[in-house]
C-alpha cells in the first residue's frame, strides 16, 4: 500500500474517503513556481553578454558559450538521476536540497575568478537546480486533484518554459546595468525566500526505497544523451567531422542500447521501460520536444532577424521578444479551462496547429516587415505552446504509477533539452547555409522553415496519443492504478 502525505504532515492510504486535496495547495504551487523561476532564470541570462563576459574574464567567445551550453546540457542530462531520487527519497526533500545547491553556486558565480571557474559553477548550479524540475512536477501531480492539474500545470509549463526566456529577454540590459555578477547575487535572495515558503508549506510525498538503487542505468542513459547534446551543440562550430564529433555520435547508441539491457534485467529500473508502450506518455513527451525544438529555436533565430536584418537596438529587440513569453503566460491562465472545453487532445493538437502557423509566418519575415506583424508571429508561438504543453504534461501523469511521478517530470525535462538543442542548432545551421545563397535577409525564413518541419512533427506526434482502437486519448481517461487516485481529467 503507498502512503499519501496530507498538506499537516500526516500520511493516509492513498484513496482514502478523505483522500481531497490540501486546502493550502494555491499557496504551494505559488511556492513551487516561485523556486522554479528563481532557479531557471539563470540558465540563459548570459547568452546575449558573452562577448563582455569574455573579454572581462580575457578569454574566447567559443570558450565563454559553454557557461550558457554547459548548463542546458547538465540540465537535461542529471534529470533522470535526480527524478528517481525524488522518488525514492521525497520530492520534498529534494526540491530543499536543490534550492540550497542553487544559492550557493549563485554565490560561487558571482564570485568566479575566471572563465573555467565560471563555468564550473554554473554547471554544478544547473545539476542541483534541475532536482527542482522533477521534485515540482510530482508536487503539483499529488497535490491537485484531476479537477485541477491541467491548470496547475499550465502554471508549472510556463514558469519552467517561460524563466530562461525571460533570462534571455532580460539578460543584455541587466548585464549592461549592473555587471553580470550582481544578477547572481540578487538571485541569492530569491532562491532563499523560495527555500523559507517550501520549508514551510510543502507537504513530504511517499518514499519508495523498494530494490536498490539502479546506478547503472542513471549512468548510461547519461552517457546516451550527454554525447549526443554535446556534438549537436558543437558541431556547427568544430564541424561534424570532428573527432570529438563523430565519437560522440557513435558512442549513444551503445550507450542506449546498454541502458535498455539493464532495464529489462533490473528489478527496480532507473525508468520503466513499459511506460514507453503507452501513447500517452511517449507521443505527448515527443510532442513537447518538438513543439520546444520550434519554440526555441525561433526564439534564438529571432533576436539575430531583428539585429542583422532589420537593424533593431537590443534594447528594441528584447522589448519586441517578450511578446512570446507573455503571451504564453496569458493564455495559460486559461490553458485549463480550453482543455475542459475541448479535451486535453484536442488542445494539445490546437496549440501545435498554432505553433506550426507562427513558424510559418515567421518564414514570410524580410526586409520591411513591420513590428506589428512580428509581434503577431511570437504571441501566436506563445499562445500556442500556452495551450499545448499543459495537457500534454497531465497525459504524462495519467500515464504512470504514482510512484513515479518523478522520472516522468524529469523524463520530460531531458526531452525537452534535448529538442532546444536540436532546435536551436539545426534552425541557425539551415539558416547560416543559406547566407551565401539568399544573402542575410533572405536567410532566416529558411531557418524558420526547419522550425515549421520540428513544429509539424510534434502536431503529427499529437495525433498519435490515441493508440488505435481507444475511444478517448490518454488526456481523457482514467489509468486504472490502484496508487493513483488522482490521475484522472474532467470527462468532456
Amino acid at each position: 500500500m503507498v502512503e499519501r502525505t496530507t498538506h499537516s504532515g500526516s500520511l493516509r492510504p492513498a484513496g482514502s474517503p478523505d483522500d481531497a486535496a490540501p486546502a493550502n495547495r494555491w499557496w504551494i504551487l505559488t511556492s513551487v513556481l516561485f523556486g522554479l523561476f528563481a532557479v531557471n532564470v539563470t540558465i540563459t541570462i548570459l547568452a546575449v553578454s558573452i562577448h563582455r563576459i569574455a573579454s572581462e574574464l580575457h578569454t574566447s567567445e567559443p570558450t565563454m558559450t559553454w557557461v550558457v551550453t554547459g548548463p542546458m546540457l547538465a540540465f537535461g542530462v542529471i534529470g533522470p538521476l535526480v527524478g528517481k531520487l525524488g522518488d525514492r527519497l521525497g520530492h520534498r526533500r529534494m526540491f530543499l536540497w536543490g534550492l540550497i545547491g542553487a544559492a550557493a553556486m549563485a554565490l560561487a558565480s558571482a564570485l568566479a575568478w575566471n572563465a573555467g571557474s565560471l563555468i564550473a559553477f554554473r554547471t554544478l548550479g544547473a545539476i542541483e537546480g534541475a532536482a527542482t524540475g522533477p521534485a515540482s512536477f510530482a508536487l503539483i501531480s499529488r497535490v491537485f486533484d484531476r479537477t485541477e492539474r491541467v491548470k496547475a500545470l499550465g502554471y508549472w509549463t510556463m514558469v519552467g518554459a517561460g524563466a530562461p526566456v525571460v533570462g534571455v529577454v532580460a539578460g543584455g540590459p541587466l548585464v549592461e546595468a549592473f555587471g553580470w555578477r550582481t544578477i547572481f547575487v540578487a538571485q541569492i535572495p530569491l532562491i532563499l525566500g523560495a527555500l523559507a515558503f517550501a520549508w514551510r508549506l510543502f507537504p513530504e510525498t511517499p518514499r519508495h526505497r523498494q530494490g536498490s538503487f539502479d546506478l547503472a542505468g542513471a549512468g548510461l542513459i547519461a552517457l546516451a544523451v550527454t554525447p549526443v547534446l554535446f556534438s549537436i551543440s558543437e558541431a556547427p562550430r568544430l564541424g561534424w567531422t570532428h573527432p570529438a564529433i563523430v565519437v560522440g555520435l557513435m558512442v549513444a547508441p551503445f550507450a542506449l542500447w546498454g541502458f535498455v539491457v539493464v532495464e529489462r534485467r533490473v528489478a527496480d529500473p532507473i525508468f520503466p521501460l513499459r511506460y514507453l508502450g503507452r501513447p500517452g506518455f511517449s507521443f505527448a513527451i515527443l510532442t513537447q520536444a518538438l513543439l520546444n525544438a520550434a519554440y526555441m529555436g525561433s526564439f534564438i533565430l529571432t533576436p539575430l532577424y531583428l539585429q542583422n536584418v532589420l537593424g533593431f537596438s537590443e534594447t528594441r529587440t528584447g522589448m519586441i521578444s517578450i511578446a512570446r513569453p507573455l503571451a504564453f503566460a496569458l493564455i495559460g491562465v486559461a490553458a485549463g479551462a480550453i482543455s475542459a472545453r475541448f479535451g486535453g487532445k484536442r488542445a494539445g493538437i490546437g496549440g501545435a496547429v498554432m505553433v506550426v502557423g507562427a513558424m510559418m509566418w515567421m518564414a514570410g519575415f524580410g526586409e520591411t516587415t513591420t513590428e506589428l506583424s512580428i509581434v503577431g508571429a511570437l504571441a501566436l508561438a506563445g499562445v500556442g505552446m500556452g495551450i499545448a504543453m499543459p495537457p500534454l504534461s497531465t497525459s504524462v501523469t495519467v500515464s504512470v504509477d504514482s510512484s513515479d511521478y518523478g522520472i516522468a517530470g524529469a523524463a520530460q525535462q531531458m526531452m525537452n533539452q534535448v529538442g532546444v538543442v536540436v532546435g536551436i542548432t539545426a534552425m541557425q545551421s539551415v539558416q547560416q547555409s543559406r547566407l551565401a545563397v539568399e544573402g542575410t535577409a533572405g536567410s532566416y525564413p529558411w531557418g524558420y522553415l526547419a522550425g515549421a518541419i520540428f513544429a509539424g512533427a510534434g502536431l503529427l506526434a499529437a495525433t498519435r496519443i490515441v493508440s488505435a482502437g481507444e475511444p478517448s486519448s490518454e488526456l481523457d481517461r482514467h489509468v486504472d492504478d490502484e496508487d493513483a487516485p488522482l490521475e484522472t481529467l474532467p470527462a468532456h
